[in-house]
């Protein structure tokens, strides 16, 4: 049995010897993968970073919306206040030197200034367009009169002030228009 027992422990185990050829089909199929990962990673990335522009426009889009609609809200309390405005401006140019000095009338001043500071707060200015060109998207012609001193087509004065909120247009001016200078009598006579 010792002859038999050497005899198993002396063979040597089989070994197969064609792993080899596999190996460079192996090789390429997992190049062929890397390659076909890469371009999904690349894909991924592509689109990863358009979904994220997107959502960046998205915002962006979304807060230049809201400032615009705050903006046109405001603008539209904005007009309304406009008018008192007006009155605040004809109340105090009317306002009777006797009665200038009086405290009810220095607190209606001030109210008049707190209102003059909110409207500056939310970027309203009054237009002072007196001798720049009419602009129709800026005021409204109330006449056209003759002017020796102002060029045609240009505001001669205001009737009712405008008001801008920084750009935008809030009330256009009511302005008195040059016709250009006033015809001379002697032309007149001569087209009779």
């Amino acid at each position: 049995m010792a002859d038999e027992h050497n005899q198993i422990i002396e063979q040597p185990p089989a070994v197969e010897s064609e792993p080899a050829p596999e190996a460079p089909d192996e090789l390429a199929a997992l190049r062929q993968e890397l390659e076909a990962t890469k371009t999904r990673e690349a894909e991924y990335l592509d689109g990863w970073q358009r979904a994220r522009a997107e959502l960046s426009n998205a915002r962006k889009r979304f807060q230049r919306d809201q400032e615009q609609a705050y903006s046109q809200a405001a603008g539209e309390v904005l007009i309304r206040l406009l008018p008192i405005v007006d009155d605040f401006e004809r109340a105090l140019a009317t306002l009777p030197a006797n009665v200038a000095g009086l405290t009810w009338v220095e607190g209606i001043v001030l109210i008049y200034r707190k209102l003059q500071l909110l409207l500056e707060a939310e970027g309203v200015s009054p237009m002072d367009d007196a001798g720049r060109p009419f602009d129709p998207s800026a005021h409204q012609a109330v006449t056209h009169e003759p002017s020796d001193t102002v060029p045609e087509g240009h505001v001669i004065d205001q009737v009712q002030k405008g008001y801008r909120q920084r750009d935008r247009v809030l009330r256009p001016a009511f302005v008195r228009v040059s016709s250009g200078p006033q015809p001379a009598p002697d032309a007149e006579a001569a087209t009779d």
